[in-house]
């Protein structure tokens, strides 16, 4: 995280009467509407993580015996599944191919089969955080308007917004769902959703129970009714902050900065696997997350022990394999706040890492990333 969101989290909260608590709120919710391009949708906050933003659409757009469809994605749109289920929502999936993004076609083959139309949401997963791969949200746009289809389009953009580009107007996106912790460069427990007229007319109609996550009710002009209760303040002002770097260094030289990193990591990973022990585990190259990436390692490498080295010796911290990925992969993070001298040397440590756990790997995999970020520069 940023010193300057650090710090802004470490002001004393002013009192709720206090004048700039409103200025706050309002630069908070202008920032993310300029974050995810939309003029036309609300934005609501809640004091969650990212599975309470996804509670706050469930709760509002699930209703009675309601069915969304949920494309297969692995480990998150499993739980996104899992949790409308839980709700006594009926949860339709579309296949998942390990190591590949949501097929559109198949969304769009469900969709055509719904002549009902009962399904009345895709909840779609931009980029899936356990697997590293990242969904093409202009073909699914796409695909649900070549069925000719009323449902919404719903994305969960927490592992992709801020590193990738995501315009939710211009993709007719009717709501979106993300989390202070990834791409914000805020700590964790912020979560947000924007809501189009279309879904808060949905949410309108739905005659679930709801209090706390309920949009309507929370779209006022009051501060306690626009959270609730007590804003969270420490992470609002830590959004303001961070809404205020990603603004100044510009959100193209944003993307662009995630993607060179992702580029070396990639590149890095790719001269490891020439010994034939790990791979990238999304397989399509344009499908490859420019927020995380996940590397499978073949049966007998025990990933968690390299994680131990690498975070004890080469103080490195990589993420381990999440849901069925358990044991196979680890994770390298490569959003937020960082730049090209951080990520050299986190894929040195990773390789050093490897190295002491005599983990077969091609040699050279800091100096392919290396000649990634320069030919970037070129």
């Amino acid at each position: 995280m940023p010193d300057e969101v650090v710090n802004a989290m470490a002001r004393q909260p002013t009192d709720l009467a206090d004048t700039r608590l409103q200025s706050l709120i309002a630069a908070c919710e202008s920032g993310m509407k300029a974050l995810l391009m939309t003029e036309r949708a609300d934005v609501f906050f809640y004091a969650a993580n990212g599975h309470g933003g996804w509670e706050a659409v469930i709760a509002n757009l699930v209703g009675p015996d309601a069915v969304v469809l949920v494309p297969g994605t692995g480990h998150f749109s499993d739980n996104w599944a899992e949790q409308v289920e839980a709700f006594g929502g009926q949860a339709l999936r579309t296949p998942y191919r390990e190591g590949f993004p949501i097929d559109p076609a198949a969304v769009e083959a469900a969709l055509r089969d719904d002549i009902a139309h009962r399904i009345g949401a895709v909840f779609v997963v931009h980029t899936d955080t356990a697997s590293g791969t990242t969904c093409d949200l202009a073909a699914l746009r796409r695909a649900i308007d070549a069925a000719a289809h009323p449902a919404l389009f719903v994305v969960d953009v927490v592992a992709s917004l801020g590193a990738s580009p995501f315009a939710m107007d211009e993709l007719g996106v009717n709501v979106a769902i993300g989390a202070s912790q990834k791409g914000l460069m805020v700590h964790p427990g912020l979560a947000f959703v924007a809501a189009d007229a279309r879904a808060m007319e949905v949410a309108r109609r739905n005659p679930a129970h709801r209090f706390y996550w309920d949009w309507e009710r929370r779209k006022s002009d009051h501060s306690y009714r626009k959270f609730c209760g007590t804003p969270p303040l420490s992470h609002l002002a830590g959004l303001e902050a961070a809404l205020g770097l990603i603004a100044a260094e510009g959100l193209d030289r944003v993307h662009a900065r995630h993607a060179r990193l992702a580029s070396a990591v990639h590149a890095a990973v790719g001269c490891w696997a020439g010994a034939g022990a790990l791979r990238l585990f999304t397989r399509e190259a344009r499908a490859r997350s420019v927020s995380v990436t996940a590397i499978e390692v073949s049966p007998g490498i025990d990933p968690e022990a390299l994680r131990s080295v690498a975070r004890e010796r080469f103080q490195v911290a990589i993420a381990g394999g999440l849901g069925p990925l358990g044991g196979r992969v680890f994770r390298i993070g490569h959003l937020g706040d960082l730049n090209e001298a951080m990520i050299l040397g986190c894929l040195a440590g990773v390789e050093a890492a490897m190295q002491v756990q005599g983990i077969a790997c091609t040699h050279g995999g800091v100096d392919a990333a290396i000649a990634s970020l320069v030919a970037s520069a070129a």
